[in-house]
């Protein structure tokens, strides 16, 4: 059903991601489809990498680490951006294309009112792409 799917990942809030990562592994087991990690980063200095060039092989070095057995070699690319929080749909928007991705697994936030304004990532990139997208939300009140 599934033969790429795209993860996007912020090296700097790998704890919210929790859950999509572990989504994004299981069904990637299941349809053993290969796994694309994407990151947007700055040429500016942060406080995970200082360099874009950095950043990917953190990356890379992540997507190794956390990537399933699923007969796939686990792949990251990373994007360059003068303002990532500005930019961030577009640029996955276009890294679905570049990868081919059929499956977009991401983690969100619980809606508030302020999505009436900023819509979440994830309903801006389902709505200008062909791929399926998953939101897996961080937590839910049971937690």
């Amino acid at each position: 059903m599934f033969n790429k799917i795209m993860v996007p990942v912020d090296l700097a809030h790998l704890g919210a991601l929790e859950k999509a990562l572990t989504v994004a592994a299981d069904l990637s087991r299941h349809y053993g489809a290969a796994l694309c990690y994407v990151g947007v980063t700055t040429s500016q200095p942060s406080a995970v990498a200082r360099t874009p060039q950095e950043y990917e092989v953190k990356l890379k070095a992540f997507a190794h680490e956390h990537a399933p057995d699923s007969g796939h070699e686990p792949t990251a690319r990373v994007y360059n951006s003068h303002d990532p929080s500005a930019d961030l749909d577009n640029i996955l928007v276009q890294a679905i294309d570049d990868i081919g991705a059929d499956l977009v697994v991401m983690a969100t936030h619980l809606p508030t009112h302020l999505d009436a304004i900023m819509p979440a990532n994830g309903a801006k990139i389902a709505q200008h792409s062909e791929a399926s997208v998953f939101l897996v939300r961080g937590h839910t009140p049971a937690d």
